[in-house]
């Protein structure tokens, strides 16, 4: 307490008025709890409230209570103890509100009478004769509990309800919630029990219930163990100026009794921050008007709600600032029932609270994140691709047009949209994918935006969740916040929210459509700074049943993928794609520079899709990721027209595409990154003078793989198909596949004996710890081959899903160094070291040049592959192969027969002829179809190989068995364009 000045006065603030004629006054100190005292207006007496169990007040002792409550609740007094009774353990005082005695304002108010003399000599107010005179006055007057008006008496007479505290059958809680969940309940609070559990009286009933706080939990204050002590108290509350004397108390129930002696045999110490938690909230709302905004109740006739309290013109929420001291903690059982908006405020204050350590959270230690924020990054670009409904990637405008390194990929921070699938792993999209990618698509794509990135996180490859403890099955994945910069005027901004400086968030717009909900962050991880909004708008989505929170069945599209078919069905779609000519379509993904996946809505299908007569750079030669990056840029995603003339032996379709009614492929010649195919046909190239004097600008201006251009020389063409100097190894043959297709290895490679040595040095006898080692699609592993039970360097060609449960589960791998493949059990793989798996795959897959070979179902198949497999494996031997073509179209290696294929000349040096003319004179090869325009040296080859195909066919043999072979769709050239005109 604060000394006033003068000898034995203190000031104080009053924390509580228990009746009309009592005060709870508290030192105005920095103490967390400061002291206390109750003082009992020295010489009054004011009428007796009824017990909180129920009954009757005396007359006007509501109305006496609430005069000293509104007089003197939460304001600073000055008071002074003029005398004490130790029979009943009480202080009588003084106090004064300013210069005003308080108890000379309730006795001239009329609420309390004077008593003149105490038990003992001295016990009486210094101010005594002036409240007898202002008493005398009062009855004189009518004033207060001397009112002469006829009834007035029995009026201020309340009848209290039994309190529902301990006894739920006196109040019927459930017939409350549902007349009034949701509206403001006025009370008054009587008890705090502690942080976050009041004691009220509900207006104007005077219903004495328990009110838990929504939403958080304090910690509690503890027990004393003389429970006998407490219930004294209270009833000692209740007398007046020590008459107990005259008036014995009334014996304690049953139930008090067993409730004091339970209680003395056990003390429940104070949680931390219990007793503060306590005081913060008395000082709040003890003894003060509140609103009670009902959200539940439970069996025992607790109430749960919000509580505002008054603080100057506007209220405040005891739940909120309580959890913003680091007072109480955010509790999802009773959150669960707040509004969406008040809940995040609760969480947010929560994790500051948590941030900054304050009071309950003074020894947190924060879990561990796999996310870091990201500062400072902000930049400008165009949407040139959209990957999944939470993925975009975005061209940075500060980077030239074209360069590889502008391409940004922006992960939406704190949302998750429905999963695209895979379908090369049979994964089919999640409801609303397509949709969501579509919504997306259309609204983003060449549309320039702003991009703050926020954070980073460590995810797992296999499935983005939590970071693995293994680093080398991590990638990290950088979210930011997107904003469309000049949206559309269609109503989607309003139904998103209100758009920033920046622009529209594009999150916030899919989240509000239902296309993507918001991500539950742990404590501490990084998180959207439009985190809020974000879950506003998911909680409009919800409500108005957006997407995938409606009860539809969601739509539902059928496409058939054509790249993960094989080649016959793929002509198989030909006539069907050809009788359409120019069709509508979407170009999902640029594979190479002249290559793309296109998806056609009229067919419902995918197609890999190659422009008639132009080739670009292959992989990893110059300007290949250029000539990516500048289709990206230009089509990717974009709507197109195709129009489709033929299909290859791979199933990819050829034709013409047209993006805003330009062929594409005249930008890509004039920027330098393709060249004319003339082996092609000019005669069959739509458009051919115009992409010829796109090539020759190029050609004059030098660019890109022209720049070493010299006029009048003769420039190879084409990329995935590459024509240099005949190259010679010396090989041996490893492994023999159908149609023609081997694998070797080169013989002057020093690589094979130093691997060979590697592994050998390796000890490989125990067996991998199951959960330890998780191999997957695409992993390099050792396996043990079955055969000679040794161990070579494999490629996981096909794993089991999920994670593997036995020794005896099996995977399907690809020997890289030899070109086998077979079914292998867990337990005979092991991991393979960095240093063993750094080195590329020793076996090559090749193909004999200028002939086909029957595939095993085609006819004469088997007796092929049997025939070429003695020709070759028959005994070891080396030979020599001629490199007439290098066909890298199919891209990596994934598995048996893909990768780049040599197209080979296969020479024995024992023999005097090459396996190539071998298979042909047997009868179990026959040439390609001659095309005018094939190079001298080819057309050559092909005039020597026909004499051997001659000698077959005149004998009848093998395949030439009933005469010629007609020709199959795959040797056929694209068919000349027709004149414009009827049909």
């Amino acid at each position: 307490m604060a000394t006033a000045g003068a000898t034995g006065w203190l000031r104080g603030i009053v924390k509580a008025v228990p009746s009309g004629d009592s005060l709870v006054i508290m030192g105005n100190t920095k103490a967390e709890i400061p002291p206390e005292k109750t003082i009992t207006l020295s010489s009054l007496m004011a009428p007796k409230l009824a017990p909180r169990r129920g009954g009757l007040d005396e007359p006007f002792a509501w109305e006496s209570r609430e005069f000293l409550r509104k007089l003197c609740i939460g304001k600073e007094v000055t008071f002074r103890v003029d005398y004490t009774v130790p029979s009943i353990n009480r202080e009588f005082g003084s106090v004064f509100l300013g210069d005003k005695n308080v108890a000379l304002l309730v006795v001239s108010a009329g609420w309390a009478k004077v008593r003149e003399q105490g038990q003992q000599k001295g016990e009486a107010s210094p101010f005594l004769a002036e409240l007898l005179r202002l008493e005398e006055q009062a009855k004189e007057q009518g004033l207060g509990r001397w009112s002469r008006v006829p009834g007035a008496s029995e009026a201020a007479i309340r009848d209290l309800p039994p309190s529902a505290v301990g006894d739920s059958s006196n109040f019927d809680a459930m017939a409350l919630l549902a007349a009034k969940k949701g509206s403001p309940l006025e009370a008054i609070v009587d008890q705090v029990r502690d942080g976050s559990t009041i004691r009220v009286y509900l207006l104007p009933d005077f219903q004495h219930v328990q009110v838990f706080v929504a939403g958080i939990q304090a910690p509690s204050p503890g027990r004393r163990a003389a429970a006998e002590a407490v219930i004294t108290s209270e009833v000692a509350s209740n007398e007046q100026n020590g008459v107990t004397a005259a008036e014995p108390r009334a014996p304690l129930t049953s139930a008090q009794r067993l409730a004091a002696s339970s209680g003395s045999m056990v003390e429940v110490p104070a949680d931390p921050f219990g007793k503060e938690a306590k005081h913060f909230t008395e000082i709040r709302v003890l003894h003060r008007d509140v609103r009670i905004v009902l959200e539940g109740v439970d069996k025992f006739s607790n109430l749960t709600g919000s509580v505002y309290y008054p603080d100057g013109e506007s209220a405040k929420d005891l739940a909120l600032e309580l959890v913003e001291h680091g007072l109480a903690k955010y509790v999802e059982w009773s959150a669960s029932l707040l509004e969406d908006d008040v809940r995040r405020k609760l969480k947010n204050a929560e994790l500051q609270a948590k941030k900054t350590r304050l009071k309950i959270w003074t020894n947190y230690v924060p879990p561990a994140t796999n996310s870091k924020a990201i500062h400072d990054q902000n930049f400008t670009g165009k949407v040139i691709e959209v990957v999944s409904a939470d993925c975009i990637i975005v061209a940075d405008e500060s980077l030239p047009f074209g360069d590889p390194s502008a391409e940004r990929r922006v992960n939406l921070s704190s949302i998750r949209g429905p999963k695209m699938g895979n379908p090369r792993r049979d994964q089919k999209p999640d409801p609303y994918a397509r949709e969501a990618k579509e919504f997306l698509r259309t609204r983003l794509l060449d549309r320039q935006v702003n991009v703050s990135m926020e954070y980073s996180r460590k995810v797992g490859l296999a499935d983005g969740g939590a970071a693995p403890s293994v680093a080398a099955d991590t990638r990290v994945m950088d979210f930011g916040s997107v904003f469309l910069i000049n949206p559309p005027k269609d109503g989607e901004v309003a139904a998103a929210g209100a758009g920033s400086q920046t622009g529209v968030n594009i999150a916030e717009l899919l989240v509000a459509r239902g296309y993507a909900t918001v991500v539950r962050h742990r404590d501490f991880e990084e998180r959207s700074n439009y985190y809020d909004a974000l879950l506003s708008a998911e909680s409009r989505a919800i409500s108005g049943k957006k997407g995938m929170h409606s009860a539809k069945d969601p739509p539902v599209r059928h496409v058939t993928d054509l790249l993960t078919a094989n080649a016959k069905k793929a002509r198989d779609f030909l006539p069907f794609l050809q009788r359409n000519r120019r069709m509508s379509a979407v170009v999902e993904y640029v594979l190479s520079g002249h290559r793309f996946k296109i998806d056609i809505p009229k067919a419902t299908c995918s197609i890999a899709f190659s422009l008639s007569g132009v080739r670009c750079p292959g992989r990893e030669e110059p300007y290949s990721d250029e000539a990516i990056a500048f289709m990206r840029r230009k089509i990717m995603q974009r709507d197109v027209e195709i129009e489709v003339e033929t299909v290859d032996r791979t199933g990819t379709f050829l034709g013409t595409l047209w993006e805003s009614k330009i062929n594409v492929a005249i930008p890509l010649l004039e920027a330098g990154l393709a060249k004319l195919q003339t082996s092609f046909g000019l005669d069959r190239i739509p458009d051919a003078h115009l992409l010829a004097q796109a090539e020759q600008s190029a050609k004059q201006k030098k660019l890109k793989i022209w720049e070493n251009f010299v006029e009048g020389e003769e420039v190879s063409n084409g990329a995935a198909v590459e024509r240099r100097q005949k190259e010679e190894l010396k090989v041996v043959v490893t492994e023999v596949l159908e149609g023609g297709k081997f694998y070797v290895q080169s013989v002057a490679d020093q690589k094979v004996a130093s691997i060979q040595k590697q592994l050998s040095s390796l000890s490989l006898q125990e067996a991998p710890v199951i959960g330890a080692f998780n191999p997957k699609k695409g992993d390099l592993v050792l396996a043990q081959f079955s055969a000679d039970k040794s161990w070579n360097r494999a490629m996981i060609v096909n794993a089991p899903r999920g994670p593997v449960e036995s020794p005896n589960d099996t995977f399907e791998v690809f020997y890289i160094d030899y070109g086998n493949q077979e079914i292998v059990p867990y337990s005979e793989l092991r991991p393979l070291d960095a240093s063993v798996s750094a080195a590329p795959g020793l076996a090559q897959l090749c193909s004999l040049a200028h002939i086909k070979v029957p595939g095993l179902a085609d006819d004469y198949g088997q007796e092929a592959a049997v025939r070429l497999s003695e020709h070759l494996l028959s005994s070891p031997k080396e030979f020599k192969a001629v490199i007439e073509e290098k066909d890298t179209s199919a891209g990596k290696v994934k598995g048996q027969g893909t990768g780049t294929v040599f197209l080979v000349t296969l020479i024995d040096p024992e023999a005097e002829m090459s396996i190539n003319a071998l298979m042909l004179q047997e009868g179990l090869a026959r040439l390609e179809k001659r095309r005018r325009w094939e190079p001298k040296d080819k057309q050559q080859a092909l005039d020597e190989l026909e004499k051997f195909q001659t000698e077959a066919r005149e004998k009848r043999l093998a395949m030439w068995e009933y005469g010629d072979i007609a020709s199959d769709d795959e040797d056929v050239a694209p068919v000349a364009r027709k004149g414009a005109g009827k049909r």
